[in-house]
This record gives structure tokens, sequence and C-alpha cells, in this order.
């Protein structure tokens, strides 16, 4: 009970309920509607999703203050290659919760004339620089953690009169067993380091989102609903469990 009344305490663990509830039902409306369920419940279904996704933007209220705090944080980052993905990111999440702030104003009504579909379509493309960022932050980290586990472990060269056409005779079973080797120690890293896992798997599926948001990819409200609630659900378990968040 504690640690539910300490998670419920928490604006971000709020927001994240509301947008795992909000994915929920995108993902209820569409399999609603794949089954021919009366249009005037999808309606409800969907004015449900757009007051869920409403009263989240009023909880990111402040949040770029937030972010630019840890933008600060992050460039005093010894890795060049973490401090650089780290501190761009967190400007981009910045810059994302400035738009959907101005956003937020227009859908409440604050700015009645406000272009709402132009602010949209910027916000998203913040955020989706901004997973872009953490995904190439999660890949380096994997390498990293690769190189490491499987530093003198790899695969030495043969030699002998014939070598030449063995390693000739070879090379596709050499670079199929070579593979395996590479997937079988990404394996091991990543069960290894559940942190980084569940961080990769949250922003691997949060990227579907603003690539259909923005027409870059679409994958319709389906796939959209199913990856909202499936990294909301991680990002809960985060907040639940401290020590499954990617630090820094």
């Amino acid at each position: 009970m504690d640690s539910w009344v300490q998670f419920s305490a928490q604006s971000q663990a709020k927001e994240r309920v509301f947008r795992a509830a909000q994915y929920a039902c995108t993902l209820l409306g569409y399999a609603l509607q794949k089954n021919g369920t009366s249009p005037d419940f999808i309606a409800r279904i969907k004015q449900l999703e757009a007051h869920l996704s409403l009263g989240r933007k009023l909880f990111r209220l402040g949040n770029s203050a937030d972010a630019l705090e840890a933008a600060k944080r992050a460039i005093h980052l010894s890795d060049r290659v973490l401090r650089l993905c780290v501190t761009v990111s967190h400007l981009n999440r910045a810059m994302y919760f400035a738009c959907d702030n101005v956003l937020w104003a227009g859908k409440s009504g604050l700015v009645p004339h406000m272009d709402q579909e132009k602010w949209s379509q910027r916000s998203f493309r913040y955020y989706l620089f901004a997973l872009i960022l953490n995904l190439t932050r999660d890949a380096y980290e994997v390498r990293l953690l690769m190189e490491r586990e499987g530093d003198g472990r790899g695969p030495k060269g043969g030699g002998g009169d014939d070598g030449r056409a063995l390693r000739e005779g070879a090379q596709p079973q050499r670079l199929a067993r070579r593979l395996r080797l590479q997937l079988h120690l990404l394996g091991r890293v990543l069960r290894g380091n559940p942190p980084l896992l569940l961080d990769l798997v949250k922003n691997a599926c949060d990227l579907f989102i603003p690539l259909d948001k923005l027409g870059l990819y679409k994958t319709g409200p389906g796939f959209v609903g199913l990856c909202g609630l499936t990294s909301s659900a991680l990002s809960i378990l985060a907040i639940v469990h401290p020590w499954l968040k990617l630090k820094p």
C-alpha cells in the first residue's frame, strides 16, 4: 500500500496511467470497429480517448523546465557520445513539451483560433527526434556492453598451406556462425541488463507513434494503440521499481 501511495503521488506516474488508458481506448476502438460495433459506442470511446489525452497534457505542464534541467545535468557526462545523445534528447523533449503546452491551450479553449494541426505536427517532430536519440544511446550502450562481454572471445583466423582455400570455401558458414555468436552475445547482454532492455523496447514501441502521426510510416490505430499501451506499461513498471530506470 505504501508503494502505491508513493506511486500515485507522482504526477509522472499519473500521466503514465492516463497514457495507458488513452492507448487502451485507441486499441479498443479499433477492435470494436473491426467487429462491427455500433458507431455511437465507438464515438464514446473516442471521446473518452480525447479527454484522457487532454488530461495528460495538463499533467505535462511545466515539464519543459524539468527537461531543460536534465539537459544541464547531462552536459557534464564524461562519455562524449552519451553526453551528445542524452543532452540533445532532453532539449528535444523540452521543445516537445513546450509545443504540447501550446496545444493544450488551444484544445482547452484558452487560445481559440490556434492552428492545432500545425502545433501537433511540430510537437510530434520533436518527439520523434528525441526517440531517435534515445534509441541511438541504447544502441551505443549495447555495443559497449557487447564489446566488454566478448573481449578476448573473438574467433581466431586459421593457417596452414590450404588456409586460403578453407577460408574461401567456408565463408558463408563462418558468417552464419559469427551472426549466431553475435545474437547470442546480444541476448546475454540484454538479459543481464534489464534497465537497458526495458528502455530499448519502450523507445522502439514509442517510435511508431510519431512515425504514424507524421505520416512517415503509417501503421494504423490498432498497432499504435498496442505500442502505446506496451510502452506505457513499461514506463509504469520503471516508476514502481526505480532500479529498472536506465541511468543517466
